[in-house]
């Protein structure tokens, strides 16, 4: 399980009033806690109070870099920013994301495979999210056609089916997991797949509980990564229980430590 930490986020009071100060230091210190709590990955992202996107996500990128060695996740519906951003990446990057809607298709994906950079494609287009697993899938299914067709490897390709929070779309959330296990079959090798996992329990009272039942549950049916809270130790523990358990890491007493460390 690939683990996205989502902390270096706008949408957090701390962070927006971070990139809006030029002040590196709360950037920096999320980028330490996150690797150091086991994230593979950190995702980068101004919020939507950020007048410049493109001059915030480069600010953002060069002083994580400072003190991180992490690969990061360019997340931002303004894809100026991505490709500038893309520049300065000291390691091949993620690009958050794209949906299945042709004018993003051939803006993301040449500029992905230009830059060496993994795609998350989103099961969405112009008419919004599908509720079914089968609408998904053939969003799904565009986006893997699309991999083909402008060369990004297979393996670049993470597709995210979109959780809803089960407090307002429950009928949404085993539709998720059915689209997860039916996109591992679109293709040899399959694309990756990725759930924004905190989405699943907002505004629910126990959302720790929630994200890392739903995290074990996503994993049996092939989910790859998540964007989540690296630093939530119960979560971390059951990423790498259900390593384990799927046989998908070789068991040792210290499996914990080493997915955090890996």
């Amino acid at each position: 399980m690939i683990i996205i930490g989502e902390r270096i986020n706008g949408m957090f009071k701390d962070i927006g009033q971070a990139v809006a100060e030029k002040n590196p230091k709360p950037l920096q210190e999320w980028a330490i806690k996150q690797k150091e709590g086991g994230a593979h990955y950190l995702d980068i992202n101004t919020g939507p109070a950020c007048e410049d996107r493109v001059a915030g996500m480069k600010w953002m990128v060069e002083v994580v870099q400072e003190v991180s060695d992490l690969p990061l996740v360019l997340d931002s519906t303004n894809y100026d920013a991505i490709e500038a951003s893309l520049e300065l990446c000291k390691r091949p990057a993620m690009i958050n994301s794209c949906p299945a809607e042709r004018p993003k298709i051939e803006r993301v994906f040449p500029m992905a495979v230009k830059h060496n950079a993994k795609v998350i494609g989103l099961t969405m287009n112009e008419k919004g999210i599908p509720k079914n697993a089968e609408n998904r899938v053939a969003l799904a299914m565009e986006l893997v056609a699309a991999a083909d067709e402008f060369g990004l490897p297979m393996e670049d390709l993470f597709i995210d089916p979109l959780i809803l929070p089960v407090n307002v779309a429950q009928d949404h959330v085993p539709e998720v997991l059915e689209a997860i296990r039916q996109v591992k079959l679109l293709a040899d090798p399959a694309p990756k797949t990725v759930l924004g996992l905190s989405n699943v329990s907002q505004k629910s009272p126990d959302r720790p509980l929630l994200n890392r039942v739903y995290l074990a549950m996503g994993a049996a049916c092939g989910l790859d990564a998540v964007i989540a809270d690296a630093n939530d130790d119960a979560l971390m523990e059951t990423a790498a229980s259900t390593e384990v358990l799927l046989n998908l890491s070789i068991y040792c007493d210290s499996y914990v430590k080493v997915f955090r460390t890996r």
